[in-house]
C-alpha cells in the first residue's frame, strides 16, 4: 500500500514537467532491449523516477539532456512499491529549451537543486526508504574518500548479448553498445552518528561513462592517463 505523503504527482496518467539530473548508462534488457534510467525534479520539487526508458530507440526529437526540463505524460507504476517510480510515456516526450548552464559556478543548477536537500546522510536517505518506500534523494558527504576504479570485463555477457541483438521491425538501429570495462564509484562518509564506516557507491550515471570513451579515444595508447583523467574530473571537479 502506497504511504500517504503529498506532493508526489498523481496516479492517473497526466502530463508532468521535469527537470532531468540522473541520465544512467544503457544496461541491457531482456523484455526493452536495452534501457535508461532517468531521474528528476518535479515543478514542486519532488524527486521520481522515469522507468523504463529505451532511450537510444527514441526518436531523435525526443532525446533530452541532464538538466534540461521536459514535458512528459506519466503515470504510477502499480507493481512498483517505490512511491517515487513512475512509467513515462515514451512517445509523449518534449525536450523544453537548452541545458541549464553551469555559468557562475553552476549557480542556476543550485538553485534548483538545493532546496530539494531533505536528507543530511545516506543513513537519512536509506530510513526514508525503510519507512516511506522514498527511494531517492540528495545530500552532501561529510567528506569524499577517495575515487575508485576498479576492472570488469570488456564484453557483454552471453545474456546480455542476446539481450542486445533483439532487432525491432520498423526501427532505426542505434550503433552497438559499448561495454565499459570498468565500474567507477566514490567512497565517502556522512555527517551522522550512524555513519561508522565508509560507503561505496556506484557511479552510472552516462556522463562518467561518456568521459570514459571521449578520454580513451583521446588518449586510448595509455589507459593510465586515461583513468586518471576521468579520475581527476570526477574527483576534483564535479
Amino acid at each position: 500500500m502506497r504511504p500517504k505523503i503529498t506532493g508526489y504527482p498523481a496516479l492517473e496518467l497526466h502530463e508532468e514537467q521535469i527537470l532531468i539530473v540522473v541520465k544512467t548508462y544503457p544496461r541491457p534488457s531482456f523484455k526493452y532491449r536495452e534501457l535508461v534510467c532517468t531521474a528528476g525534479i518535479t515543478l514542486n520539487g519532488k524527486w521520481i523516477r522515469l522507468y523504463p526508458i529505451s532511450y537510444r530507440y527514441l526518436d531523435y526529437n525526443k532525446w533530452y539532456k541532464k538538466y534540461q526540463w521536459i514535458n512528459v505524460k506519466i503515470e504510477k507504476n502499480s507493481n512498483d512499491f517505490r512511491i517515487d517510480s513512475y512509467r513515462p510515456t515514451e512517445t509523449s516526450i518534449q525536450a523544453i529549451g537548452e541545458p541549464i548552464t553551469t555559468n557562475k559556478q553552476w549557480i542556476d543548477r543550485k538553485n534548483l537543486i538545493l532546496p530539494t536537500v531533505q536528507s543530511n546522510s545516506l543513513e537519512e536517505i536509506e530510513e526514508k526508504y525503510n519507512k516511506n518506500s522514498i527511494s531517492l534523494g540528495i545530500f552532501k558527504p561529510k567528506e569524499i574518500i577517495d575515487f575508485i576504479i576498479e576492472q570488469e570485463s570488456s564484453e557483454w555477457s552471453k545474456k546480455q548479448q542476446q539481450e542486445l541483438s533483439q532487432l525491432r521491425l520498423f526501427e532505426a538501429q542505434p550503433k552497438s553498445l559499448e561495454k565499459i570495462p570498468f565500474k567507477f564509484s566514490y567512497k565517502f562518509i556522512c555527517n551522522d552518528k550512524r555513519c561508522v564506516k565508509p560507503h561505496k557507491l556506484s557511479i552510472i550515471d552516462w556522463e562518467i561513462n561518456a568521459l570514459y570513451l571521449n578520454m580513451k579515444e583521446k588518449y586510448g595508447y595509455d589507459m593510465d592517463v586515461v583513468l586518471q583523467k576521468v579520475k581527476e574530473k570526477w574527483l576534483t571537479e564535479m
